[in-house]
């Protein structure tokens, strides 16, 4: 079957959108960046995703790079079948929340006390009411095209200045909650400088995936995020880190560890649960101390430490502890992106390819991307003819220019070079339209 001609997908996103909003229960899964019909998804395994149409595809979604194993890992799936038969959900504390924390504990040390929630807005919220309470402010700092999750004080755009206070970027997020997020440039340290001068001593916490893979993957600039820690702590500000897609995919420590930088709070999601829906807040043992039933910041979840995802979770760290698991992972990625620029070389087509660890994107862009500004000016409509392009060739990227590419370790150099064969032919495709 042609890869484009997708009758039951259709048929089904149809009949989708009669009871689902938008015909999803996630925005960008409705491609409507891209344009076309959205895959629906019958099944994976390892590397691939098949749709009900019977198609198959080389997955770099890879859940949003929360399958670092890939689909349907055995030992995953192994250990989530026999926790299935020993029950789904407890409502109570049980071992396994334990063993998988003090596992975090010691590959993420910054982390002195966890608490497990069921999704990465839930982590980032809490993370932040937390800072609130340890330093009795209000402010907080974002970059923008930095995501942390659809809370409110999240949901908000940069004002009219270069680093100003924010408005809603959503409908229903009141403005007055919304001023109280400041918005800053990624990679821009002076504009750092600039909104502390101005509001020292009024901000709670300083939250940033210390490498950004919600503008496309952009890497922090030398220095950068050393001097976001020698700021915070000079103005008694909480440095949170959103590692909810960094944690374990750059390196087994997180960001973190790669930077060699600690943060006073981590967030954490994807990876910890093996694919399923599991996230954590964690930090200094004294600002941990103040969520309930410790202290008077409070937070609860039913599904929090779900033992499914506990089990998935502790199926999955260990993996990632064999030596070379990262070398290996790494280096698979890191040919996909050098093949990539060397294509839009060769083809003549305008682009640049970031990449950091086993994440890549490849921005339709004249001019290198360093922050979200930069990325704005990428071409969606030349991302979008891509997307096809790959997509009617078996190959799946994220249907958001925005968004990162990730690599599994269940991907093969085989998949590597058909993927790169169908992206030289796709890029061919787009010069000789041009």
């Amino acid at each position: 079957m042609e890869q484009n001609a997708r009758p039951r997908s259709a048929e089904l996103f149809d009949r989708a959108q009669k009871i689902l909003v938008g015909g999803v229960d996630s925005p960008v899964r409705a491609f409507r960046a891209v344009g076309g019909t959205p895959l629906v998804v019958d099944h994976a395994k390892g590397s691939r995703l098949i749709d009900v149409d019977g198609c198959e595809y080389i997955d770099y979604v890879c859940s949003w790079g929360a399958l670092i194993l890939g689909h349907a890992d055995p030992d995953v799936v192994s250990a989530v079948a026999d926790q299935a038969r020993r029950g789904t959900s407890y409502g109570m504390t049980s071992p396994l929340e334990i063993e998988l924390g003090e596992r975090i504990r010691s590959a993420v040390p910054s982390i002195e006390r966890i608490r497990f929630v069921s999704s990465g807005t839930e982590a980032t919220m809490s993370a932040v009411r937390a800072a609130r309470a340890f330093t009795k402010r209000d402010l907080i700092l974002k970059f923008e095209g930095g995501y942390h999750g659809h809370a409110d004080s999240f949901l908000v755009e940069a004002g009219s200045g270069l680093a100003t206070f924010g408005i809603s970027s959503s409908a229903g997020v009141p403005e007055a909650l919304a001023r109280l997020t400041l918005n800053v440039p990624y990679n821009d340290i002076a504009a750092v400088e600039r909104i502390f001068s101005e509001h020292s001593r009024k901000i709670a916490a300083v939250i940033v995936e210390p490498v950004a893979a919600n503008m496309g993957v952009v890497a922090p600039a030398p220095g950068f995020l050393e001097s976001l820690r020698k700021i915070a702590e000079r103005a008694g500000t909480v440095l949170i880190f959103d590692e909810v897609i960094s944690g374990f995919r750059i390196a087994y420590g997180g960001a973190q560890a790669a930077f060699d930088i600690q943060p006073d709070m981590t967030v954490l999601g994807k990876i910890i649960g093996g694919g399923l829906p599991v996230a954590a807040y964690g930090g200094r043992r004294e600002i941990m101390e103040l969520i309930s039933p410790e202290g008077p910041a409070y937070q609860a979840g039913t599904l929090s430490g779900n033992p499914l995802a506990m089990r998935a979770g502790l199926a999955t760290l260990p993996k990632l502890e064999t030596p070379g698991f990262y070398n290996s992972l790494n280096a698979m990625a890191e040919r996909l992106a050098a093949e990539l620029r060397a294509a839009l070389r060769e083809s003549g087509v305008r682009g640049h390819v970031n990449a950091a660890g086993s994440l890549l994107t490849l921005f339709f862009a004249d001019e290198p991307v360093r922050n979200y500004a930069d990325a704005k000016k990428s071409n969606t409509s030349r991302f979008a003819t891509f997307f096809h392009q790959m997509l009617n060739r078996g190959v799946f990227l994220p249907p958001s220019q925005f968004e990162a590419l990730f690599v599994s370790a269940a991907h093969t150099e085989d998949d590597i070079n058909r993927t790169l064969s169908s992206a030289r032919a796709s890029l061919e495709a787009i010069a000789v339209a041009k």
